[in-house]
């Protein structure tokens, strides 16, 4: 589970220079969900050490799970987008693939949790 949330963590930097980038650079709240992925990777390498990793993967989760609530609305506005209404169009682009990329991780984290407690029990 460390190695997926590295991955997501880089997932989500790419995402905020891209946006960072799309908006001009001049943008600075584009680079959000880089400052959401640098914590994921610094948790991710963390949860590396056998002591640590539940309470850091629970961490974590709870990280992508403020990243989510954090961008879920611009799913309601994503249709806008397709029709050029659009205030911010980058910007709701940018968030939704955040919300996207969290609500995956949150979901990757339960099925693992639910493994590991099952793994343990029996």
């Amino acid at each position: 589970m460390s190695n997926l949330t590295i991955g997501f963590s880089l997932a989500y930097i790419l995402l905020g220079l891209a946006g960072f980038v799309l908006t001009g650079s001049t943008h600075y709240t584009a680079l959000i969900p880089a400052g959401f992925g640098l914590v994921l990777l610094i948790l991710g390498f963390a949860a590396k050490k056998e002591n640590l990793r539940k309470h850091v993967m629970h961490t974590a989760v709870l990280v992508a799970l403020l990243a989510f609530a954090g961008t879920a609305r611009s799913l309601s506005r994503l249709p806008s987008v397709f029709d050029h209404t659009a205030e911010r169009p980058a910007a709701v682009v940018t968030q939704a693939i955040n919300a996207g990329l969290s609500l995956a991780y949150i979901a990757f984290a339960v099925r693992s949790f639910i493994q590991a407690r099952r793994a343990r029990s029996s």
